[in-house]
């Protein structure tokens, strides 16, 4: 997966908190995935519940992709197994402490 060349912008709803992500200042954090939605979300005030700290070992953290699902890394099989768990799955839907996206197009994130 390729880092984020350019700045690009996460939009989080139901909230519709934007954030400007600057790959330069990436990671933020130790917070699952450096450079994922999760990490950036918590480093710019957005809360997120992550119960397992962003380890995949739960899937507290399950975000709906309404745009730029296309943008971001391949999902795992582990990722897969904890998504089964999730409560409203969609076909977007993703663990926000995995998915990382590459920048080439703005995020809007819905939050559960």
């Amino acid at each position: 997966m390729d880092s984020p060349k350019k700045k690009y912008k996460i939009t989080f709803q139901p909230n519709n908190v934007t954030i400007e992500v600057d790959p330069a200042k990436l990671p933020y954090g130790e917070t699952g995935l450096p450079g994922s939605i999760l990490d950036i979300a918590l480093a710019n005030g957005v809360e997120l519940e992550h119960v397992c700290g962003g380890n995949i070992a739960c899937s507290t953290c399950h975000v709906i992709l309404r745009q730029g699902f296309e943008t971001c890394n391949e999902i795992s099989s582990d990722e897969l197994d904890q998504l089964d768990n999730a409560s409203g799955k969609e076909d977007k839907s993703r663990l926000s402490c995995q998915c990382v996206p590459n920048g080439d197009t703005d995020v809007i994130v819905q939050v559960p």
